[in-house]
């Protein structure tokens, strides 16, 4: 990695998803900024949030996809433009650049040698799915 970014300084940051990896949910930038803002006033505890111009990420506790598949099932409707990193995903993390513009951390892992604390799948959809189907258009389109 040393030598990657030594001879490669704007190379990206991928993170594969699932596993023992953290999982993440992704929905467009207008819609994350209403979820964080519903789950802050909830009192929920959330581990770090990745940004892009376009999309944020709730980075969360590993899930497979049977858990993801019975909380899905449970819901009346999920927008499309909400999106599961889980296991053979990934995400790019900061500092990286992508073709919308910087990724950066919304709400940054803590410093230090410590693993990030990670929420469970089922303690954010809710309002993942809820500030999406909020969005102007329902939270049907993939990018907004």
């Amino acid at each position: 990695v040393r030598w990657w970014w030594t001879n490669r300084p704007t190379a990206p940051i991928m993170l594969a998803t699932g596993g023992r990896a953290p999982c993440a949910l992704s929905l467009p930038a207008m819609a994350g900024a209403r979820a964080l803002t519903e789950l802050d006033r909830m009192g929920m505890r959330l581990g770090p949030v990745v940004a892009t111009p376009t999309r944020w990420s709730l980075l969360v506790a590993p899930y497979t996809l049977e858990q993801l598949g019975e909380l899905l099932h449970a819901k009346d409707w999920v927008p499309s433009s909400l999106r599961f990193h889980g296991e053979g995903g990934y995400l790019v993390l900061p500092p990286s650049e992508v073709g919308t513009g910087q990724v950066r951390w919304e709400r940054a892992p803590l410093p230090g040698p410590v693993t990030p604390w990670l929420p469970g799948v089922e303690a954010v959809l809710d309002a993942l799915v809820e500030a999406s189907n909020s969005a102007p258009d329902g939270g049907s389109r993939l990018a907004y």
